[in-house]
């Protein structure tokens, strides 16, 4: 059942957003409305500037943590890309979510990777790529997105895989935008649901972000992709969402590759609802869980020799 905050927030985000942005596909509106939008960060981590693979960003961490670069089986390293629609948003705004994962022994790196209109496909899965390169070598790591960041991870595990690169340990989804080409049912059933998007405004968004490049490219739709070999994902959706097919046709397509997968679609929350983890029960519930099943899979991941020691 859900909260009576979840409510209030699926109303809030229809009246702040839904109807703020209505059809519109101008990105200053888009930036500008999602940038209004922004969350208290939890207390007690620092956040700090950083770069990986040539990308900027910024590391988010327990506060009393120890430095950079001390990373071990105890205090894991996570890759977060942010949502946005490819268009808009940024680390910092989403630090309620860094910030979570960090209180959880996380050390997280959240890229500001490049964005659209501005560099469209396939510029910010390339930056999600190389900061992926820099943070494999260091050892065990895991990723996460949501949304449009959700998509990035997908795709960086699909190069990741393509150019030989270690696999992250597992991937977390929250919401992910998995079929750019629009055939989930949920775009239609859900169009109404929907506290954020409207669904010609959502489609409107793909050749901006695309630019003409084919949206059957296993990069701009993931679920295109042969997923033998994945390693264990966790998927996190509304049951109202616009895109909650895209979640749930992915999970089924990975499960018939043999790939382990989690799956809860929750009710009445709307899309990104992670961002509101300071009042929000349902978002500390999905960020909880999400840290609990990475952490799960690198311990599955270590050696056994690591292990025994």
């Amino acid at each position: 059942m859900a909260s009576l905050r979840a409510h209030l927030f699926d109303l809030t985000i229809r009246l702040a957003v839904k109807a703020r942005i209505g059809r519109s596909v101008d990105v200053d509106t888009i930036r500008r409305t999602f940038d209004r939008a922004a969350f208290p960060a939890p207390a007690g981590v620092a956040f700090t500037p950083g770069e990986l693979g040539g990308t900027p960003g910024e590391w988010a961490q327990a506060e009393g943590a120890p430095a950079e670069g001390a990373a071990g089986p105890e205090r894991p390293t996570l890759l977060y890309l942010h949502g946005g629609g490819f268009i808009a948003c940024s680390a910092a705004l989403y630090r309620p979510v860094t910030g979570h994962f960090a209180l959880a022994g996380f050390r997280v790196f959240a890229p500001d990777y490049r964005l659209a209109p501005e560099h469209p496909f396939p510029a910010a899965i390339e930056d999600a790529v190389a900061v992926w390169a820099a943070l494999a070598q260091a050892g065990p790591a895991v990723i996460a997105g949501d949304s449009a960041g959700g998509n990035l991870a997908l795709a960086t595990l699909i190069e990741a895989r393509r150019l030989g690169l270690t696999l992250p340990a597992a991937a977390a989804l929250f919401s992910p935008a998995t079929d750019l080409i629009g055939r989930s049912d949920s775009f239609r059933t859900n169009r109404r649901r929907d506290a954020m998007f409207r669904l010609e405004s959502l489609m409107r968004l793909v050749p901006v972000y695309l630019a003409g490049a084919d949206p059957c490219d296993p990069r701009a739709s993931p679920i295109e992709a042969d997923l033998s070999g994945f390693p264990p994902l966790l998927f996190h959706v509304g049951a109202r969402e616009i895109l909650r097919d895209d979640s749930l046709r992915f999970a089924q397509k990975a499960r018939e590759a043999g790939v382990p997968v989690e799956v809860t679609v929750f009710p009445v929350v709307p899309h990104a609802w992670q961002l509101a983890e300071s009042f929000l029960p349902e978002a500390r519930r999905s960020l909880d869980e999400a840290a609990s099943f990475l952490r799960r899979a690198l311990e599955a991941a270590r050696p056994v020799t690591e292990t025994a020691a």
